[in-house]
């Protein structure tokens, strides 16, 4: 008997499980409905912000959509209940689907504050928040007009809008009400240098400075208020204040919720062994980092675990730590990589050493927290391409020298954990090695695009990508190696 799986969600980590899914399911025992509330295929959501900046179209974001015929994928169609005893959802076009298993993975929702002139229903004409490909096809074509934004949020998707919309012309603004910009990777000196930064890109700043309100003249947005008693002029306001786990149909169907969903490390619902939640939605009991990494991750896990794959789900090494804490920037003209150990409210541990320089005037600041010889975080501003260095120095987890200062000063002292070697990790998101790209481009693969196809490496945050023409620029100098073909 074929076992019915429901998964809700059509986003990058509802995506990614079906297609997990058929990889792992030799025997071809699941038969897989999927529900999608946005009428489009999956995209990659963390690309927003670069269709916002006009570095990418909307058509180069889009992500793979599991074809087979044991799976049907309804666009378009929402889940609105869940009946536990009759194992089914509900559907907004008034059908059930019955269940053997269910999947959540609804994702998460802008968060929007709470403030006079944004209370009720729909949004003020010129108010978005940057959650789906709609709403950055919306602020690009907004950006064509307007004169002056506010961007209410200096986190990493407020940065990056706010670049993005520098780099269209427009004047900006971004408000944060801590002191520090980025605080959960920045502390106060790095944040500093990338006020600096955002200084050069003429992007103007309020911290450590409430919204208290909006003024609205019709229905279009023409000020925010702050507690300062300013009003900034805007004729865009983008709000970027963070995000809430999606947990309605969840809670609904009385199914443990706080922030997230609980779930237990092996993903099932503490209130139901049917019903598992992924990607944002879900609250592990190792807390949730909000990046697609960790979701992709329990997406593999997940499939392994269901279909009883031992090839489905690559263990990290133990020592080696996860990618799942790496943010990178993607704004213009700034640039900002952290890892691990960092941020405001890190607390210094038994044994830690930090090794820090900071160069204000030339945009630069790095910082490196060590523990046992090995790089447990860094942050760093201005780095350039030894961020690209350090990245895989952590992520390989290898020893530091016995002076780490020499891994600021010569490149010869990151030894092998830099060079091409089969197991480098290049695309942290999706955990491929060099070996997998170099096989892939020697039995054919001659771009980017062909090479994510292959093996999914910069389909997830981007920042391999530069990685990925480097391995491609060196194969083409080459002879190719005639191999078995080794990607999925």
């Amino acid at each position: 008997r074929m076992t019915r799986l429901v998964i809700v969600g059509n986003g990058m980590v509802g995506s990614r499980f079906a297609l997990d899914l058929l990889a792992a399911d030799d025997p071809g025992r699941f038969e897989v409905d999927q529900f999608g509330a946005e009428d489009c295929r999956p995209y990659n959501r963390v690309l927003l912000s670069d269709v916002v900046s006009g570095a990418r179209d909307v058509a180069s974001i889009g992500l793979p959509q599991a074809e087979h015929p044991r799976v049907r994928v309804h666009q378009g169609c929402t889940v609105v209940g869940i009946d536990r005893e009759d194992r089914a959802v509900l559907r907004s076009d008034g059908l059930r689907t019955r269940y053997d298993l269910l999947v959540l993975a609804t994702g998460s929702a802008a968060r929007l504050p709470d403030l006079p002139g944004l209370a009720g229903g729909d949004l003020p004409r010129g108010v978005k928040a940057l959650r789906t490909i709609d709403d950055a096809r919306a602020i690009a074509a907004a950006s064509l007009n307007a004169r002056n934004a506010v961007v209410l949020g200096a986190g990493v998707l407020g940065l990056e809008v706010a670049c993005g919309l520098r780099r269209r012309g427009v004047c900006a603004t971004v408000v944060h009400p801590r002191h520090t910009l980025m605080e959960r990777q920045l502390d106060a000196d790095s944040s500093a240098v990338v006020r600096a930064t955002l200084d050069d890109l003429a992007i103007d700043q309020r911290v450590g400075v409430n919204a208290t309100g909006i003024d609205v003249a019709g229905d279009r947005v023409t000020g925010v208020r702050l507690d300062s008693g300013e009003v900034l002029p805007c004729d865009l306001l983008v709000i970027a204040v963070g995000t809430l786990p999606d947990t309605r149909l969840a809670a609904a169907a009385g199914l443990g919720v706080d922030r997230g969903i609980r779930v237990t490390d092996t993903l099932v619902t503490t209130h139901d062994r049917r019903i598992f939640a992924i990607g944002d939605c879900a609250q592990p009991p190792e807390g949730s980092s909000g990046l697609v990494a960790q979701g992709w991750s329990q997406s593999r896990r997940l499939a392994a675990r269901l279909t009883e794959s031992t090839n489905a789900f690559r263990e990290r090494p133990r020592g080696v730590p996860s990618p799942d804490d790496v943010v990178r920037l993607k704004a213009p003209g700034l640039d900002v990589v952290t890892m691990g150990i960092c941020g405001s409210r890190r607390a210094d541990e038994p044994g830690q050493r930090t090794l820090r320089l900071s160069d204000p005037g030339a945009g630069r600041h790095i910082e490196l927290v060590i523990t046992d010889d090995r790089l447990a975080g860094a942050t760093l501003v201005g780095a350039g391409p030894l961020a690209a260095q350090l990245l895989t120095t952590y992520t390989q987890g290898g020893l530091l020298p016995r002076d780490p200062l020499l891994l600021l000063l010569d490149r010869a002292a990151f030894g092998s954990s830099t060079e091409d070697t089969a197991d480098r990790l290049v695309c942290r998101c999706n955990d491929v090695r060099a070996g997998e790209i170099t096989d892939c481009i020697d039995h054919g693969a001659t771009t980017v695009d062909t090479v994510a196809a292959a093996t999914r490496a910069t389909t997830g945050c981007g920042s391999c990508r530069e990685d990925v023409c480097a391995l491609l620029a060196a194969r083409r100098h080459t002879p190719p190696v005639l191999t078995p073909a080794k990607h999925p």
